[in-house]
């Protein structure tokens, strides 16, 4: 399951506005990302953002493709709401006020994979159910 990170040049000092902006954050109508003709094509499974002075960093988790990660949050009332309340604290105009604006800076803005690990889902589960058991394996 892959992992995205997706960068925002933000004005330094402002972290406690940011931070407020996000806490009103809308999440998405469905978690179900959708292909280019609609057919279901893979799941947004959770998201996260970090600031740190000048720079803001969202990690997306989800399965299917970064396209479709894209398209589904471009079409999202709570991310236009957020991009909006953003505009202030950018560094860094941009133009997310349309679903092709949103496309394009989402890929301009999304960093370099350089490394991506997750335990294979029957692993986790046999480690969840050994931990429920009170089995803790070493």
């Amino acid at each position: 399951m892959p992992y995205a990170a997706i960068t925002y040049r933000v004005k330094a000092g402002y972290e406690r506005e940011i931070g407020e902006i996000f806490a009103r954050f809308k999440r998405p109508d469905s978690p179900i990302l959708r292909d280019e003709e609609g057919r279901p094509a893979g799941l947004l499974l959770g998201t996260g953002l970090f600031v740190k002075d000048d720079v803001a960093v969202r990690v997306i988790h989800y399965e299917g493709e970064l396209a479709d990660v894209a398209r589904h949050m471009s079409d999202q009332e709570g991310i236009r709401e957020t991009e909006r309340a953003l505009q202030p604290y950018l560094a860094t105009p941009r133009d997310t006020s349309t679903p092709a604006g949103f496309i394009e800076h989402f890929h301009s803005a999304a960093m370099h994979v350089v490394q991506q690990f997750s335990l294979p889902e029957k692993v986790a589960e046999m480690l969840r159910s050994e931990v429920e058991a009170g089995r803790v394996p070493r």
